[in-house]
């Protein structure tokens, strides 16, 4: 009988420190992948505690309550065995996999490379682990490990192949950035080929603060080929059939496995085999033939990054209506409609809040785009507030030219509006800056930064115009921003007949030095020696540097870029250092 293994991938939305709710998410789905007759199901990276518990591992009441949740888990995994990912506590913690077998913890994996840049911290909380463990599972010899670890063309997994490991079952928690999964494919098929094994990669989806992981779990061949992924931004059990006879047959064919140096390996880690159970053929339905879904381009998902990312902040912080500022701009007609997709229209509240100096379609096209989404659409006229704080100040101000000062009070009456309806309803209040302003620090701090999140933050400007263009002409309702809206100058409208480009360089010139500058971190020199004009490059990194204390104070928003502001990006305050 041809050796088969049935296993299955639980790509769940975990909430950080909501230990019972992910036990019993993760025990909901050990059940449907026991009716799917799998022989293993695996769940993501601290699945059980949530992905990143970050200082919450400094709570012994929160390790040990993960610790028990485990054991119930794992007691719940009768007839199958489990992979799943939790804290492992002893004399220090680790970043670990549970390994069950019919209701009994067989074993512990802990992680061996720990990620310590971008986003990740792992180096602050854990123990490297020094083992690769592979378990023969119905007689077939499964290596577990987890995330970063299958980064390593030369790691664990080459260690769990030597020791006879036919399937590698990888458990992330890996982040999304556009660009990221045509790179993580390409790796893990790689991987797989290399090692003439089945590579199974179980990612975690949803929003977590900043971040939001995309799923789109997958399973590659020996050679190198696909089998399955999973969706992305979706919950959902990938169920598959593994031919395991194909790996030994790939192999008797390959020589370059038997060529490699012994001591290389035993360096990377120690391994060691664990019997589980014997092979035992079984009568299963067949499965359907998987459905390998085409995948999204980038605009859309980044959009559905932001829709998620949205809609996880706003229901797992326990808020569930939203408050914008609608300006008749494109940033925050954005904002609008990926608000409308993420929580439904009765949850979104529109406010316009013209001022002596708005246009008329400030007012007419933010009108029209909450009628098209179906929004009501509040209009708080600010002038009667702008002309006491002009009276306060007079004195103060008396025998000074008007400047920013006079243009960002409006700004901040705005925000004080905003989040007096945010008191008084318990809505949160949704920023619309996006990164080219934060960059620039084309923003005002207690005005249009006011906020309990900022959607769009990580989005460059160039990218809004994509994202709306694509969004008009995807979903419902269709086309809800007006071409009004799209077309016009972008403006602040704080004083007569201002546009951005008054203080920025024009936008599709200066995304590109911004990416390069923030994200890729190159000089002057070489920015212009890229090509870029030497005096936008300047004024880029003045005004970036300058900067940094306001982006401190800024909301939380999505993370869409491979390097984000905040967590991504540290650099100090009170920084003296400059290029010129």
């Amino acid at each position: 009988m041809v050796r088969k293994f049935r296993l299955a991938l639980a790509q769940i939305n975990s909430t950080v420190g909501d230990i019972p709710g992910n036990t019993a998410k993760i025990i909901e789905y050990i059940e449907r992948a026991r009716e799917a007759q799998a022989d293993l199901v695996a769940f993501p990276e601290l699945a059980i505690t949530g992905y990143p518990p970050e200082d919450l591992l400094f709570k012994t009441s929160f390790l040990q309550a993960n610790v028990e949740a485990m054991h119930r888990v794992v007691a719940a995994a009768k007839g199958i065995a489990l992979v799943v990912g939790y804290v492992e506590l002893g004399s220090d913690i680790a970043n670990a996999a549970a390994i069950g077998y019919d209701g009994q913890l067989i074993d512990t994996y802990q992680k061996m490379y720990l990620p310590n840049y971008g986003v990740f911290d792992e180096d602050r909380y854990f123990r490297r682990g020094d083992t690769c463990p592979v378990y023969t599972i119905n007689g077939t010899v499964v290596g577990v490990n987890i995330c970063e670890d299958i980064w390593y063309p030369v790691g664990s997994i080459a260690v769990q192949r030597e020791a006879g490991a036919e399937v590698i079952v990888n458990i992330n928690a890996s982040p999304f950035h556009a660009g990221k999964r045509v790179y993580r494919e390409k790796m893990i098929a790689t991987r797989a080929a290399d090692n003439e094994l089945f590579v199974a990669y179980v990612n975690t989806v949803g929003g977590q603060d900043e971040l939001v992981f995309d799923g789109a779990s997958l399973i590659y061949d020996m050679d190198g080929e696909l089998v399955a992924r999973g969706n992305a931004f979706a919950e959902e059990l990938i169920v598959t059939d593994l031919d395991i006879e194909s790996v030994f047959r790939s192999r008797l064919r390959d020589p370059r496995p038997r060529k490699e140096n012994p001591t290389i390996l035993r360096e990377i880690g120690k391994p060691r085999s664990i019997h589980v159970s014997d092979f035992q053929p079984r009568q299963r339905e067949h499965l359907p033939i998987s459905d390998l879904r085409d995948t999204m381009d980038d605009v859309e998902e980044v959009y559905r990054a932001l829709v998620m990312g949205t809609r996880d902040y706003l229901h797992k912080s326990g808020f569930s209506k939203v408050v914008i500022g609608l300006s008749g701009g494109i940033d925050s007609a954005l904002t609008a409609v990926v608000a409308v997709d993420a929580l439904g229209r009765e949850n979104v509240v529109g406010v316009g809040m013209p001022s002596r100096y708005s246009s008329d379609g400030s007012l007419s096209d933010s009108k029209e785009l909450a009628d098209k989404l179906g929004i009501p659409f509040w209009v708080v006229p600010i002038e009667p507030a702008h002309i006491a704080f002009t009276d306060m100040l007079e004195q103060q101000f008396q025998g000074t030219q008007p400047n920013v000062a006079e243009e960002n009070v409006q700004a901040r009456i705005r925000g004080n509006i905003l989040m007096t309806i945010s008191n008084k309803f318990g809505w949160m209040v949704l920023t619309t800056g996006n990164k080219s302003e934060m960059a620039m620090g084309y923003a005002t701090l207690y005005g249009d930064m006011a906020g309990g999140f900022a959607v769009i933050k990580d989005v460059p400007k160039t990218l809004v115009y994509e994202l709306c263009r694509w969004r008009n002409q995807h979903g419902e309702p269709s086309d809800p921003i007006p071409e009004t809206i799209i077309d016009k100058a972008p403006s602040a409208e704080l004083r007569p007949d201002q546009t951005d480009q008054d203080t920025l360089p024009p936008y599709d010139k200066l995304d590109p030095i911004v990416k390069a500058y923030v994200e890729e971190d190159y000089s002057l020199q070489e920015m212009v020696e890229m090509g870029h004009d030497p005096e936008a490059v300047r004024q880029v990194i003045t005004f970036v540097d300058r900067n940094e204390y306001k982006r401190r104070q800024a909301p939380p928003g999505v993370k869409i870029t491979p390097r984000a502001f905040g967590k991504d990006r540290r650099l100090p305050i009170v920084n003296r250092y400059r290029q010129f």
